[in-house]
């Protein structure tokens, strides 16, 4: 559908409140203009009645001059006999008996009465004064329109440049370009329509330098474990590992085989979660049940490693409205990322009161890093060459499946020394 410009717009709505206004200002000015005249006009016509009943002793011929003359400016007489009889125009004539005895009028005709006379003058606003009236008011409708139109357009040209110029700038950044910028000038709205644009393209650089350094991360870690793989594979095909190493291999072929088939877990489950159609099954759950579950599994993974494992929970129930499945991925998440740093002789802790929380005795994180624990791949970025790391997805996936289930995840440090989890759901 072919929409109108904004300067067309303008330009219309400028032109119509000229007219109105015009309008409005000729038909009062009428008004107030016709009145006046029509004072003016009487009181002329009472004077000159005054001085034709003075003059009415003076011969037929005298008023018949009189009458002539008076006709000549638009005024009829008519003459009242002693038994009031009338004599004059009938037009005039009719006026006068519809006037009554005193002054008046009659329509748009003026009449003054004295003794033994009558003046009826018409008023039409077709007669001189009226019709000049009427071709001013006229000549000042064309002339607001004309100054509207002209006013309308400029002004929408100029509010619409900035748009198009924004509209300009989309446009080539739909196309990729991150480098233009809007004008951030005009009225205030549309200045403001230029810095959100702005404001969308730096977030858009932003998101796009953060999805590289994250594509580049996990690139790394891939190609890793591929070489791994690669190469005791050939070594094994080549024959230059046998014997008793072929185990060994085997051992170290499969563990990097497991560390891919993680890293590619953790993509697509979060990938998943910005889908319509990732599951989650809401109902009533035991916080506690779940907990005690999990504890069982990373006591004795945490026993293994040669790191304390605590159970911090109630024993009577914990009731939340969420899914257990979800809450055990997400405990396992945090779990993992917490033994993978503790160093033996330290505690991992797995405590539940009105919140879920994994804490452990690791080296722990900057205030910095707590700001940013839940982002892809930053931790990962900043500390693979100096402390084991996992896939650089664990904790965004975290993050996504707390937020799916509408609660929260807040990062912080331990009393244990090293980092803490915090884990608010629902309550039932």
């Amino acid at each position: 559908m072919r929409r109108t410009s904004l300067a067309f717009r303008i330009t219309a709505l400028c032109l119509a409140v000229a007219a109105v206004a015009v309008v409005v200002a000729g038909l009062v000015s009428a008004r107030l203009v016709l009145t006046a005249a029509r004072e003016v006009s009487r009181e002329g016509l009472a004077d000159q009645a005054d001085v034709v009943a003075e003059q009415l002793d003076v011969g037929r011929a005298g008023r018949l001059r009189v009458v002539e003359v008076l006709r000549g400016q638009g005024i009829a007489v008519v003459l009242i006999g002693p038994d009031g009889g009338l004599t004059g125009e009938p037009r005039a004539v009719r006026a006068v008996r519809e006037a009554g005895v005193g002054s008046g009028s009659a329509g748009t005709r003026l009449v003054e009465v004295r003794p033994g006379v009558a003046l009826v003058q018409e008023t039409g606003v077709g007669n001189g004064p009226g019709r000049k009236l009427l071709r001013n008011i006229a000549f000042a409708l064309g002339v607001g329109l004309l100054v509207a139109a002209v006013a309308g357009l400029l002004l929408g040209k100029l509010v619409a440049r900035p748009l198009r110029r924004t509209a300009a700038v989309a446009r080539t950044m739909s196309g990729g370009r991150r480098d233009l910028r809007a004008p951030e000038r005009g009225p205030a709205e549309v200045a403001e329509v230029g810095g959100a644009v702005n404001a969308l393209a730096d977030a858009l650089a932003r998101s796009e330098a953060r999805q590289r350094e994250f594509l580049l991360s996990v690139s790394h870690e891939l190609r890793t474990p591929l070489t791994a793989v690669s190469g005791f594979a050939e070594s094994l095909a080549d024959g230059v590992v046998s014997g008793p190493e072929v185990p060994s291999v085997g051992r170290t072929i499969s563990r990097e085989a497991h560390r891919l088939d993680r890293l590619v877990t953790d993509l697509l489950d979060l990938a998943r979660l910005g889908a319509d159609d990732f599951r989650v099954d809401l109902d009533r759950v035991d916080l506690t049940e779940v907990v005690t579950a999990a504890a069982e599994v990373w006591r004795a993974r945490c026993a293994a490693k040669g790191v304390e494992f605590r159970l911090e929970a109630p024993v009577e129930p914990t009731v939340r409205t969420t899914d257990a499945r979800r809450v055990r991925q997400v405990l396992d998440g945090l779990l993992e990322n917490a033994l993978r740093l503790t160093p033996a002789g330290r505690p991992v802790v797995l405590a539940l009161d009105d919140v879920l929380q994994v804490r452990d005795g690791g080296p722990g994180l900057s205030e910095e890093d707590y700001r940013v624990a839940f982002r892809k791949g930053a931790l990962h970025a900043k500390y693979e060459r100096s402390r084991p790391v996992g896939t650089g997805v664990g904790l965004a996936l975290v993050h996504g499946l707390v937020t799916r289930l509408g609660g929260t995840i807040e990062a912080g440090p331990a009393p244990e020394g090293g980092a803490a989890f915090t884990v608010r759901l629902p309550h039932a």
